[in-house]
């Protein structure tokens, strides 16, 4: 049964916002009190978040559907809708986020670092925060937006100081055990180890983290083997360690031309040619393995490698080993450039941008991009004339009319306004309202114009006593 997953594709879908209430107070003696609907609350949010307690990619590839909830529609009274709530997903230290294409999209390193990687849609506004001075009683309200969907990829890196490797069966599994409490699958046939293993070592004052990396063999960086699917997992690492076998039983290899495979094959990746190196000669406690480690240890010396004489099996050479690695990853440490918190940048866009642009097809089409009236055209109910109208407003204060005048569009020419997958298309009429000209004055509702009884009877005696005065002229009857 898989116990270790560091590659998984996770379908992920934020909350739609909630939408905004076209609402009209109503009381005793008092039928239309003016518009009070509330606002629709907002999508929530699909955060990925470094967890130290998660070591493994294993939940997300048995459920890769995740979405957070939906923001509640808004209610009359001005009572908003509720936020949905964010949906936290923990992953492990050292996950790299993807898009489908490989492009990456975030790199989460330290524990509590996190990334929206879904967005929630925006509420709707409801009809009593659309209520203006010229528009008293708007008889519409805007939709939520959508929540943003879509796949993303995670590749987990080992965040590690140390990385064993070497060929199968080389002896990493049985190092890593004896050099700290991990407890690997150790066995005498090749590719036992079939994930990375980590420790914890400590070396004086030093504390720091070694892995077995699975084994790798000619070819991997091309994906023979194991290849591919482990060698990420020496990206993070300070030192890297190569486990030699002394007493290997191949007849064709030598710890040379062991070593020349593997540092081919890390080549080939790329990326690591500025970390130190260590070469560990493994198995001294085999007699022809002691004799073939004091053959090759003057070549490889030679080559500016530091060598180690070890036994796992025996715990001949780890002390000094240890020690080692200790003070190269201390020297990696104080190197390294010293962090500092993640500085927000905020890029305003110019006041002249009028943030969409309108372009012309081969068809003939007109297509409106933009920010704006893309969001303004999702949150229109087009059942609604009022709704429709105010949209039309909207997009002609924007200036969308008048560029598209400028692109030479005419009357009855198609304009799209969205992407090719999800556009509204409408057949244009310059200076028209959609059939929202009719209702007047937009988003008016005309219900406040009729009068209360008393009221129009108070009106209705007052004209009669207008008409009667005038009947006498300039006659005023109390002079």
């Amino acid at each position: 049964m898989t116990t270790f997953v560091d590659r998984v594709e996770l379908h992920i879908a934020a909350g739609n916002g909630g939408h905004g209430c076209a609402s009209v107070h109503r009381e005793k003696f008092k039928p239309l009190g003016g518009p009070d609907g509330g606002n629709g609350g907002r999508g929530g949010d699909v955060i990925l978040t470094v967890d130290q307690s998660v070591t493994t990619l294993l939940d997300y590839h048995h459920s890769p559907h995740r979405k957070a909830t939906n923001g509640k529609p808004g209610e009359g009274g001005n009572r908003a809708g509720k936020d949905g709530q964010d949906l936290i997903l923990p992953v492990p230290d050292g996950t790299v986020v993807l898009d489908k294409a490989g492009n990456v999209l975030a790199d989460l390193v330290g524990h509590g670092t996190s990334y929206v990687a879904a967005q929630g849609g925006r509420g709707g506004l409801g009809n009593a925060a659309l209520a203006s001075a010229r528009r008293k009683a708007p008889g519409f309200a805007l939709l939520g937006e959508p929540g943003d969907l879509g796949d993303i990829v995670l590749e987990l890196k080992t965040v590690a100081d140390v990385a064993l490797v070497g060929y199968p069966s080389a002896g990493k599994s049985s190092l890593i055990s004896v050099l700290s409490a991990a407890k690997p699958k150790i066995a005498d046939y090749p590719f036992t180890t079939l994930v990375p293993n980590l420790g914890v070592v400590t070396a004086g004052s030093t504390v720091y983290t070694i892995a077995d990396v699975p084994g790798l063999i000619p070819g991997a960086s091309q994906g023979r083997g194991l290849g591919l699917e482990f060698l990420r997992h020496v990206e993070r690492c300070s030192v890297l360690v190569h486990v030699l076998d002394t007493a290997t039983l191949e007849s064709e290899r030598d710890p040379v031309s062991d070593l020349d495979v593997i540092e081919e094959e890390l080549k080939q990746y790329g990326g690591l040619g500025d970390r130190p190196r260590i070469v560990v000669l493994n198995k001294i406690d085999v007699p022809d393995g002691k004799d073939l480690a004091e053959m090759v240890r003057p070549d490889l010396e030679a080559r500016g490698y530091r060598v180690f004489e070890v036994s796992a099996v025996a715990h001949l050479g780890l002390r000094e080993l240890t020690f080692a690695l200790g003070d190269l990853v201390a020297k990696a440490r104080a190197a390294r450039p010293k962090e500092e918190a993640t500085r927000i940048v905020i890029r305003p866009k110019a006041v002249d941008d009028a943030g969409f642009t309108v372009t012309q097809e081969d068809d003939g089409l007109f297509r409106v991009r933009g920010e704006k009236p893309e969001r303004w055209v999702r949150q229109t109910d087009f059942n609604n004339d009022e709704a429709v109208g105010y949209l039309a407003d909207r997009l002609n204060r924007l200036g969308v009319e008048a560029q598209l005048m400028k692109a030479g569009a005419r009357a009855g020419d198609g304009v799209a306004i969205g992407p090719e997958d999800n556009a509204v298309v409408f057949d244009w009429e310059p200076s028209m309202m959609s059939g929202a000209e009719m209702l007047g004055r937009r988003g008016e509702d005309h219900r406040f114009e009729e009068q209360r009884p008393a009221v129009q009877r108070r009106r209705d005696r007052e004209a009669e006593r207008d008409e009667s005065l005038r009947e006498y002229g300039d006659f005023d009857p109390f002079e």
